[in-house]
């Protein structure tokens, strides 16, 4: 069963995204799966077979929405269509969270249906925020924002991305859904230390995980989700859930998309390198006792040079 965490949103587990490549097989199978996530687009206004599938997966799991075109960031108003849609589909699959990225998707009513960098700065800042709240008051639930991956910084920054995501969420009252892959290939693509990134942020707010792979071109990582996780995004992982004490998983995998049992086992792997912290930490603790056991002094003999003699 689902845990309660911060910010009052349950732990689901390890879960997968809901695509469509998989939608025989999960009405076939119905799998041993945690949760799964939405694109929240993808279901808006679709009420044909997708719906219907999706309706049938939300009686039978928690479902997570992910949108790619709240714009956030832009300076375009708000769109209330856009937002009375999201709030209507999340009413009506009973939805545990609604989840977008810290980024603007297009200006002057076009959607460059990307996700577009921000500058770090006050002005940003205040006027995300104050977005934040207005779209949380339509929604009538928190909103959880994403750190997305970046491939170009502004000379108006005048913070880090991890101080902005801190303050932000801190003063907008919102979750964080922390892309363990995408502060990989941010950190890679702009030499930051991606540890200080994990260290920096307030952990209490952080209420997912995600993972996914990415293509490593030399110069600079692209964000493709195509492919399986490396090392050294599991070893951020691992020092994510450490730091946090843990919060709902998910893997995207978006491009050359495998098999459900392929993709599913992916995220499981999951359990896999916590299980080996959890050993690590085990043997630290008995090293630990040990080295206690053999500092205590042996008991003084008082007896030595007493009178007896």
């Amino acid at each position: 069963m689902p845990s309660e965490t911060r910010l009052g949103f349950p732990n689901l587990g390890l879960g997968v995204g809901l695509r469509h490549v998989h939608f025989s097989h999960i009405l076939e199978t119905w799998p041993n799966v945690d949760w799964f996530e939405i694109i929240s687009e993808n279901f808006m206004d679709s009420q044909g077979r997708p719906r219907d599938i999706l309706d049938q997966v939300a009686e039978r799991y928690p479902v997570v929405m992910h949108g790619v075109s709240l714009s956030i960031g832009s300076t375009d108003p708000l769109n209330h269509d856009y937002l009375l849609k999201l709030k209507k589909l999340a009413g009506e699959i009973n939805a545990v969270w609604v989840s977008d990225h810290v980024c603007w998707t297009g200006v002057a009513g076009k959607n460059s249906h990307d996700l577009l960098p921000i500058p770090f700065n006050e002005e940003s800042l205040s006027h995300i925020v104050q977005r934040i709240k207005t779209v949380q008051e339509v929604l009538e639930r928190p909103l959880v924002l994403e750190n997305p991956s970046s491939y170009i910084t502004f000379q108006d920054s005048t913070m880090s991305e991890w101080e902005f995501i801190s303050r932000m969420s801190e003063e907008a009252d919102c979750g964080l859904l922390l892309d363990v892959n995408n502060v990989y290939v941010s950190a890679y693509n702009h030499e930051f230390d991606p540890y200080e990134f994990l260290q920096s942020l307030p952990h209490e707010r952080v209420v997912q995980f995600h993972l996914a792979g990415h293509l490593n071109c030399g110069t600079h990582c692209i964000d493709t989700h195509d492919g399986r996780v490396i090392d050294e995004v599991w070893a951020l992982y691992k020092k994510a859930h450490e730091l946090t004490g843990g919060v709902s998983t998910l893997l995207e995998w978006d491009a050359n998309i495998p098999s459900f049992d392929e993709m599913h086992a992916e995220v499981l792997k999951a359990r896999d390198f916590l299980a080996e912290k959890e050993v690590e930490e085990l043997n630290t603790s008995d090293q630990t006792a040990t080295d206690q056991t053999n500092s205590v002094p042996h008991p003084i003999n008082y007896y030595v040079g007493s009178e007896a003699e």
